[in-house]
């Protein structure tokens, strides 16, 4: 199977790095025109630079800033809503910032961006597809994620109320759900054995992911082949949510 993106306008956010990076890599393989929205300015550039897409610099964790971005991108057909921060504390020592900025970025961006985006597909009236990108935590608890998990779980129902409201307009809207992802920020947080192997030995295949096996999910849901696919929670876990 082929999937092939041709003639889609696709905007990536969170595209500087790790996933994001590797979705936009894919996205334009497979045809797509990207738009890419980064905090970070150098790493926008080698974006350019590698992949010839668009870019816009943005910081989620303002509401005006997430508005804002999606309105510079244009009209887009396929949305992938890949921002996010994970800042992690026991339970008790979680602060309010800490918290405040984890759904900002994981939570209210993808509904401000999505609005924007969905609004121009609606009005348009050809459709389009949208994916969050999400976590096993918002399914299964993990130690020192409280906000994390929280903001995940947050986005897979905002997935499907998405899906529920913007399916009479032909506008699927999907989830994908990884286990740990070995990107730099994955590398920090799970590296260390004496957390990284309890986590790997709850997993069947016995690994983590990749960037690349979230990349061609997320471009799989995007495509056509997909077209009678919406709603979905879809764990990219090495069954690790079947335990």
């Amino acid at each position: 199977m082929d999937i092939r993106l041709d003639g889609k306008r696709a905007l990536v956010t969170g595209a500087g790095k790790g996933i994001g990076r590797e979705i936009v890599k894919v996205l334009t393989e497979c045809g797509a025109e990207v738009v890419a929205i980064s905090r970070t300015q150098s790493d926008l550039d080698r974006l350019k630079a590698g992949f010839g897409c668009s870019t816009i610099l943005a910081d989620l964790t303002s509401a005006d800033g997430a508005r804002q971005a999606a309105e510079a991108a244009g009209d887009i057909d396929l949305l992938v809503n890949n921002a996010g921060i994970a800042l992690l504390a026991p339970f008790l020592e979680v602060t309010v910032q800490d918290f405040d900025d984890t759904i900002a970025v994981n939570l209210r961006a993808a509904l401000i961006i999505g609005q924007v985006v969905a609004k121009g597909m609606v009005a348009r009236g050809k459709g389009g597809a949208i994916v969050n990108v999400s976590s096993q935590a918002g399914v299964a608890a993990v130690y020192e994620h409280a906000a994390y998990c929280a903001s995940k779980a947050g986005l897979d129902h905002l997935t499907r109320v998405m899906a529920l409201e913007l399916g009479p307009h032909q506008i699927r809207v999907n989830s994908v759900n990884p286990t740990v992802i070995l990107t730099p920020m994955g590398e920090k947080v799970w590296g260390e054995p004496a957390k990284g192997d309890p986590m790997r030995a709850r997993i069947p295949l016995g690994r983590f992911g990749y960037p690349i096996h979230v990349a061609q999910a997320v471009a799989y849901l995007l495509s056509d082949q997909a077209d009678m696919i919406n709603g979905i929670i879809m764990p990219i876990d090495g069954g690790f949510l079947v335990g």
